[in-house]
């Protein structure tokens, strides 16, 4: 478990800023999820295969470096990334 203190100078309550912050980060990372996937299909419908096959394929050197397959591979990096950042919000309580 990793715990963060924050100290404010302000009189203002700092709890309903953070949860704000979180929540529209949460909704951002959400929205952007939702992009990459559209985008991640798009590319599958379009060279029909999954990402998936795309990447085992990509990877054993089978398809040649395009421009395009390098942006595959770049989506589908971002995605995961997008992922693990919710999965890190999700977790996320303020306390006291």
């Amino acid at each position: 478990m990793v715990e963060l203190k924050l100290v404010s100078e302000s009189q203002h309550p700092l709890r309903p800023i953070v949860e704000n912050a979180l929540a529209n980060e949460m909704r951002l990372q959400e929205a952007g999820i939702r992009r990459t996937e559209q985008r991640l299909r798009d590319l599958e419908s379009r060279y029909h295969m999954t990402t998936a096959e795309f990447l085992r394929a990509y990877e054993d050197n089978k398809l040649p470096e395009t421009l395009e397959f390098a942006e595959w591979v770049g989506e589908y990096r971002m995605l995961v990334r997008q992922r693990e950042k919710v999965e890190t919000l999700r977790g996320i309580r303020v306390a006291g």
